[in-house]
């Protein structure tokens, strides 16, 4: 084991990655990714991505969503702005935008089952300076039988281009994985069987719809060969001339046989094969074009999309990126990564003035905090940056306090006036005392 002993050992003893990338390259000493420079993805199931309109959808509709979600680094709630930061919200790479990197990272999850992305690291700090999409048909992870820990290791068929690294060294997104494995499964693989049959059903349908009408011709009589023929070739010649009509003349009839294709066949076969896509996807069937319902019905979806399949995928998302790109000592002093998704939970114009209505007269959120939502200049006045609480409900803290002392002085005020009177006493000025 002394091959995994001594690789352990360099990414365990002090950061000794070997790597040292010239800007604006794909080349380095010990990586080559320029095969990938333009074409990231090539072979990675991309018959079934070509092929299949609905596989295309889903993965284009998954990939596009959880790119375009806003990610920052905070740091005890309040957002931070860095150089790592800048790797997953700018710039993943110099020849990629971080955008790019996500989308292509989760088509490769969703198309093959796992997605990776190689972290370049600076030399002296251990610093993540680059991130780079690995294509995962080039992937082998292994696991060290010593202490059972997980290593990538990264082959092509270019000599030159071969790397093994420890798990913190690569950012690994997957579909669901067996206790016993660390790959994920790929929903192309697990609907294999559907698409197959799909695809036979299409091919039958075309067929049934490209055949003609075939026709029987009865005579009364023998024919010569020569007749027979002349009479068949006077037959297809009326109906390609006429539009299918045929003149039966004496001594003759035909029995036609029409083509009897149904297209509720094929419709019912397509809406079975959207049904077990949006199930291996874990997708609401109206991500499909199943439209079958109405506007509230669609927000529900929304809702259960939102819920259901995004948060999963993006909590995912963040747990790599917590892990590999931050330290223990940035973790445990309140760094994290998060996407944020509230903003496709808040609906359409007239939920969102509802929802932030109630944020402001509840003193949940101040005015500027629900400017930045959508994305609209802060109000400098220093009013705009405190919570807000509406008249006919209990106050904030601060103005609690006071309300409190308010009826403390006024419950005072009242028990010096009852003693007064119980003494039966009246202090009288003293100008009026003939004293």
């Amino acid at each position: 084991m002394n091959l995994w002993k001594t690789t352990k050992q360099w990414f365990t003893k002090g950061f000794k990655q070997e790597v040292n990338f010239k800007q604006g390259n794909w080349v380095g000493p010990t990586f080559n990714f320029q095969g990938w420079a333009t074409d990231i993805n090539e072979g990675v199931q991309n018959n079934t991505l070509s092929t299949n309109e609905e596989i295309f959808s889903v993965i284009t509709r998954l990939a596009n969503t959880v790119s375009s979600l806003p990610i920052h680094l905070y740091k005890n709630y309040e957002e931070v702005d860095d150089g790592i930061a800048e790797l997953v919200r700018s710039e993943a790479n110099p020849s990629m935008s971080a955008f790019s990197l996500i989308n292509q990272l989760e088509v490769s999850r969703n198309s093959s089952g796992n997605g990776y992305v190689f972290i370049e690291r600076d030399v002296s700090t251990g610093v993540p300076i680059r991130l780079w999409p690995i294509d995962p048909t080039t992937v082998t992870i292994k696991r060290n039988i010593d202490d059972n820990s997980i290593y990538y290791e990264v082959t092509s068929s270019d000599p030159n281009y071969h790397f093994l690294v420890f798990n913190t060294e690569m950012i690994h997104v997957r579909h669901i994985t067996p206790l016993t494995g660390v790959l994920g499964i790929s929903p192309i693989d697990v609907l294999r069987g559907p698409l197959q049959f799909e695809k036979a059903v299409e091919d039958f349908s075309v067929g049934e719809m490209n055949k003609k009408d075939q026709y029987i011709i009865k005579y009364d009589r023998s024919v010569s060969p020569e007749n027979r023929k002349a009479v068949i070739e006077d037959f297809t010649r009326m109906i390609k001339e006429n539009g299918g009509a045929v003149v039966q003349e004496k001594g003759f009839d035909y029995d036609r046989f029409a083509s009897n294709f149904q297209p509720s066949d094929l419709k019912t076969s397509e809406q079975i094969t959207r049904s077990r896509i949006a199930n291996a996807f874990n997708i609401p069937i109206a991500f499909l074009n199943e439209l079958n319902g109405t506007a509230s019905m669609n927000e529900q979806a929304m809702i259960q999309f939102v819920q259901m399949t995004l948060v999963p995928i993006v909590k995912q998302y963040e747990s790599e990126f917590n892990r590999k790109l931050l330290t223990q000592s940035q973790r445990t002093s309140g760094f994290y990564f998060k996407f944020n998704v509230n903003g496709l939970m808040r609906g359409d114009t007239a939920s969102r003035t509802n929802f932030y209505q109630m944020m402001i007269r509840n003193g949940i959120a101040t005015q500027n905090d629900l400017r930045k939502l959508e994305d609209m200049t802060p109000i400098t006045d220093k009013s705009a940056d405190i919570t807000w609480i509406s008249k006919d409900l209990f106050p904030s803290e601060s103005q609690m306090k006071a309300s409190v002392q308010d009826i403390k002085t006024a419950e005072k005020s009242s028990k010096g006036g009852d003693s007064d009177e119980q003494d039966g006493t009246t202090k009288v000025p003293d100008d009026q005392t003939g004293k």
